[in-house]
């Protein structure tokens, strides 16, 4: 076999290499583009949920990327109108300045109810008061109550813990607890709902709210009355579903609708029998 004829059988060899190179090439590339990276920000509350159920929906979709963050409704609310998300989670309906924003910026946002909470009032331990009316809630957080023993506790200052205001559910009990009056100036914002409830398993004198799913045995829940103190219900899965407990509310992702197919794959499942499964196992209360 002459030089010639060797170089002649090196070079389709070569020629069938660099095919078989492209095509893995182009396959990477194929299967970059057909992966979907979502972002999720917003809710504390949501925040339990939403991790629980795109840590469960990535098994089964591997080429659905999530990315969750909290911060509280506002800031989801806020991302979403810059474009630095792609869902909002939010306990709380829009604002009417916020529908504005997004008219004023022409993005038509799509709401979606993905589960229901029911907003639990907790104490320390320690504690003697089991139950508190609307009324009393609404004076505790307004500055009125000062001490627990204007309801039936101990001779011991009342210490009040809040979400900050960019939380939806700051915004919902200042409407469905505070009948919309102002919180008192002495009350202490938290960052986050976890960090509520480590403050007042660690304060005997503590009170604060927070959603059903951060529910722990470090913190007691009261039972609350809307009637006056005919009847007081206990926060639960149970009495949140059949509406007897007065303080439940939606919990919703909201994103763009121009953005529709990208979290189609999140919002379904959300929705889903298998979502709604997450949603009881979290600690909320599902759709059905």
């Amino acid at each position: 076999m002459t030089i010639k004829t060797k170089l002649f059988l090196i070079l389709p060899l070569i020629g069938m290499l660099s095919c078989g190179k492209a095509k893995n090439e182009e396959k990477g590339s194929e299967d970059k583009a057909s992966s979907v990276s979502v972002t999720i920000k917003g809710s504390d509350t949501v925040l339990p949920l939403a991790q629980k159920e795109a840590e469960e929906m990535m098994k089964t979709n591997p080429e659905v990327s999530v990315t969750i963050v909290g911060g509280g409704t506002g800031v989801g609310v806020t991302a979403l109108l810059d474009g630095t998300t792609d869902i909002a989670m939010a306990s709380r309906e829009l604002k009417t300045e916020e529908k504005l924003k997004f008219s004023e910026a022409k993005k038509e946002i799509e709401t979606v109810t993905i589960a229901f909470d029911a907003l639990a009032i907790i104490v320390n331990p320690a504690n003697k008061v089991g139950q508190l009316t609307r009324e009393q809630l609404e004076k505790i957080y307004t500055g009125q109550i000062k001490n627990w023993k204007e309801v039936g506790g101990e001779d011991a200052k009342i210490v009040a813990y809040s979400r900050e205001s960019s939380s939806g559910t700051y915004e919902f009990f200042k409407e469905e607890v505070m009948d919309k009056k102002n919180y008192a100036s002495d009350i202490l914002s938290m960052p986050a709902t976890g960090a509520i409830v480590q403050a007042v398993s660690q304060t005997k004198g503590a009170i604060g709210y927070v959603g059903l799913a951060y529910e722990t045995k470090e913190v007691k829940q009261l039972s609350v009355s809307y009637d006056q103190g005919k009847t007081f219900v206990a926060p639960s899965v149970a009495s949140a579903k059949d509406k007897s407990y007065p303080i439940s509310r939606p919990l919703f992702y909201i994103f763009d609708k121009a953005n529709a197919a990208k979290v189609k794959t999140v919002v379904d499942y959300a929705l889903s029998p298998e979502g709604q499964k997450n949603v009881s196992e979290v600690g909320y209360v599902p759709l059905k």
